[in-house]
């Protein structure tokens, strides 16, 4: 079952015994394969359970529903591909976070993350597993990520960090959705919104 926690992220609770660490991963495994065979729109919570060998009713005791399964199974399949770097550079953090970002975006992983927004704007069940278990968990790395570049002293101290955050990667999921053309992702275009960005976020120099 999903509840709505104070701080508003969803918690995920199970039902019956314990999970299962190789059947939950061999779920997660099966729903991105089956993500990316088919599509957010077209994928099902059947279609998982035939991949992974497992009951209906296992997917169901351990997710809600089929926004949750899939969004996790998202997660877990892109975040190697998203490290949050620390390289002793602001810039530099930021400017690597930014083009593996847009490489990841650029790809089949992009269109899938599409999928989630779009369904999101219509769809309750999508909208809070994306926040609970994409956008949230992803937020709260990069805070600590600029935490640490404010510690050192490569970034204001009075800069709110979830301004930040929609700063840098705002621009690209605007072109994830809209772009094309001259709004396509590259990765000079996040280097270009790095340089912009730590423009004015670099403490002032005499």
């Amino acid at each position: 079952m999903m509840t709505t926690m104070g701080n508003g992220e969803l918690a995920v609770r199970g039902r019956g015994r314990p999970r299962d660490e190789l059947a939950r991963q061999r779920i997660l495994d099966a729903a991105l394969a089956e993500l990316e065979a088919s599509g957010f729109a077209n994928a099902t919570v059947e279609a998982i359970a035939d991949r992974a060998g497992a009951g209906k009713a296992t997917v169901y005791r351990w997710w809600p529903n089929k926004a949750a399964v899939f969004i996790e199974a998202f997660r877990e399949g892109v975040a190697p591909e998203l490290p949050f770097p620390n390289t002793g550079s602001f810039r530099q953090d930021i400017l690597t976070q930014l083009q593996n970002f847009t490489r990841m975006l650029s790809g089949r992983h992009g269109r899938l993350l599409a999928a989630f927004v779009t369904a999101a704007q219509s769809d309750p069940e999508v909208a809070a597993a994306l926040w609970s278990l994409w956008v949230e968990p992803r937020r709260e790395q990069a805070r600590k990520a600029l935490e640490r570049n404010q510690a050192r002293g490569e970034l204001r101290a009075d800069v709110d960090p979830d301004l930040v955050l929609d700063l840098l990667y705002g621009p690209l999921y605007y072109r994830l959705l809209l772009g094309g053309g001259n709004l396509a992702l590259s990765q000079s275009y996040a280097e270009h919104l790095t340089d912009l960005a730590l423009n004015g976020l670099s403490p002032s120099r005499p």
